[in-house]
């Protein structure tokens, strides 16, 4: 892994979009920016924006660390990044609607149809079936790194259920407040429109009987779910109820919310359930979470459900190596963001590759999440690496491998310092049947243990808020406190 590119710059030499931050670090003093990060804190506690670490002992709920130091994007890097996420979502979607159809790019030798037929994510439940609108994945979360100047590449996309936007809007909020002047020397694009954005989304995805004004609701698994805040936050934010498995009851293929007033009929599902919880009658019998009956409703075309069942074939780390070709093979485009090189280890050659270089890769589980299931060779013991060598040897469908890129590193605060640490970019896109959206920015995620590589919250990594600087003549950075969210929210 060689140095990581700096994306302030080093010494004078500071790229014009950190210009005015490296010039606020430079006259504010430590103790100031060390009571910023505790009014931080306060406001985040007292808001109650947690998340869940299971598997230890205590108390699992937590606050996510936050860094109080912004990242800064030109918009011109901005709007190269832009166009390639709604290229990559785009294709994602038609090979939604292909594998579940007609299965072209399967027939056509593109992708191996044992890859996709035999995924433990492809459900045969949704073949021949196509959603409200034609759209798959409505919401979708694709995780970019940064290794140069122009050097960008999508680490993973995420098709299900992809979560941090409240973490987006929050740590905006949070800014604000704590550093108004700061961002007055600053034309900001605003991000404070996605939960508008986001219910027009899914108001478009609703079946044609509903109407103008179809009725959304959130189904969360609980309160004891690590991204509940989340569910709560987007609910309270776009004026729809927040409701469990119990909430809803499903008649004549039609699905009902209970409410004091009686029953109402739901036209869209904004479904924060995984998969195999989401109906007891189409996948796991044993499901408290879900709803009887639901995938029959949804089938019969009486609501729609955001994402649609089966979009994890789209976001499989197995199949992610392939969405090049996709957007080749369905829009007839040269990908606008590459991918990292990947390594299957089911495959013989790779396999081999990957387990005389251990100590040089990054491993992870083709179906993993949240940084868990993941080796990354450079910072391994040997033990770990025979550990994992076992485990590949012995499952080696389950895992991917990746080169251990040098991340770009943004300015954070640690401890009474400013050091540069790794950081992330995960931007939410919306997509309807005619229109694909993305507010400028995303979530930034940053490793805050000195030389790690995982930005994930479950693993020790924090957040901070992402700024695209508008060009000149843009809406000043004065106005648009009126467009963010209005305060924080609690459920």
């Amino acid at each position: 892994m060689g140095s990581a590119f700096n994306e302030m710059g080093e010494g004078p030499e500071h790229s014009a979009a950190y210009a005015e931050v490296a010039r606020w670090l430079a006259a504010t003093p430590p103790e100031e920016l060390a009571a910023k990060r505790a009014e931080a804190e306060y406001l985040f506690r007292k808001v109650g924006i947690t998340f869940a670490v299971y598997g230890e002992g205590g108390d699992p709920e937590r606050l996510i660390p936050f860094d109080i130091i912004p990242r800064v994007l030109a918009r011109a890097e901005w709007d190269r990044l832009a166009q390639g996420l709604s290229q990559r979502v785009r294709a994602l979607n038609a090979f939604l609607a292909d594998v579940y159809g007609a299965k072209e790019i399967l027939r056509a030798g593109r992708i191996p149809e044992s890859l996709v037929l035999r995924n433990e994510q492809f459900r045969p439940e949704m073949e021949g079936f196509a959603p409200p609108g034609g759209v798959y994945t409505h919401i979708a979360g694709i995780d970019l790194v940064r290794t140069g100047p122009d050097d960008f590449y999508v680490l993973e996309d995420n098709c299900r259920t992809p979560s941090g936007v409240s973490y987006m809007l929050e740590n905006r909020e949070a800014m604000l407040r704590l550093f108004p002047r700061l961002f007055s020397r600053h034309r900001i694009a605003p991000v404070g429109r996605y939960p508008e954005e986001l219910l027009e989304t899914l108001k478009a995805a609703a079946p044609e009987r509903a109407g103008p004004d179809p009725t959304v609701a959130i189904l969360t698994p609980g309160h004891f779910n690590s991204a509940y805040y989340e569910h709560c936050f987007l609910a309270d934010e776009m004026g729809v109820e927040v409701v469990e498995g119990a909430d809803l009851c499903v008649e004549n293929d039609v699905v009902h919310m209970r409410t004091t007033a009686g029953p109402r009929r739901v036209d869209v599902i904004y479904r924060r359930i995984d998969d195999d919880y989401l109906d007891p009658r189409a996948f796991r019998p044993d499901s408290m979470l879900g709803v009887p009956g639901l995938m029959a409703a949804y089938k019969a075309g009486n609501v729609a459900l955001a994402n649609a069942p089966g979009c994890g074939i789209a976001d499989d780390k197995a199949i992610y190596p392939y969405v090049p070709e996709m957007i080749r093979f369905y829009l007839g485009e040269k990908p606008r963001l590459a991918n990292v090189p990947t390594f299957l280890c089911e495959r013989e050659d790779d396999r081999a590759h990957v387990l005389s270089r251990l100590d040089e890769l990054v491993v992870k589980l083709a179906q993993g999440s949240g940084g868990y299931g993941m080796l990354i060779g450079p910072h391994a013991t040997r033990e770990q690496r025979e550990e994992f060598a076992a485990r590949i040897r012995a499952n080696p469908s389950h895992y991917i491998a990746q080169p251990t890129l040098a991340l770009s590193t943004v300015p954070t605060l640690c401890g009474d310092a400013v050091a540069p640490r790794h950081v992330d970019l995960r931007p939410f896109v919306l997509s309807t049947r005619d229109q694909v959206r993305i507010v400028p920015g995303g979530l930034t995620r940053v490793a805050l243990r000195e030389g790690s590589l995982v930005v994930n919250s479950s693993q020790g990594g924090g957040t901070k808020d992402t700024w695209v600087l508008e060009e000149e003549g843009g809406p000043p950075a004065q106005s648009q406190s009126q467009t963010q969210s209005q305060g924080y929210i609690s459920c």
